[in-house]
């Protein structure tokens, strides 16, 4: 006969924000006094581009000088639509406030 397993342990922990943010804020600092920042995003902000790349030639047939024209153009329209809800948003508290 087989067990059954048993009934999983369920605890909740209280943690204090502050303190918890604290904490991260420390381990951010000890990451980058001991590793170089670039380094360590190297493979995001990578595959952040390719996003781009993929988005304006996804078969690949563009020359390379074209593709990369256009996938910074598509970061900026990325980046300026990014601004643009901030924007909306920060007017939306400022009025309704």
């Amino acid at each position: 006969m087989a067990e059954s397993p048993k009934p999983p342990v369920l605890v909740t922990l209280a943690f204090d924000p502050a303190v918890m943010a604290a904490r991260g804020r420390l381990g951010a600092l000890v990451t980058h006094s001991r590793h170089d920042s670039r380094e360590l995003t190297r493979s995001a902000r990578e595959a952040f581009w390719a996003r781009f790349l993929r988005e304006v030639d996804p078969d690949n047939e563009l020359p390379e000088d074209e593709r990369e024209r256009r996938a910074g153009a598509a970061r900026r329209t990325y980046y300026a639509g990014l601004a643009a809800r901030r924007r909306g948003q920060a007017r939306r508290r400022t009025v309704c406030a």
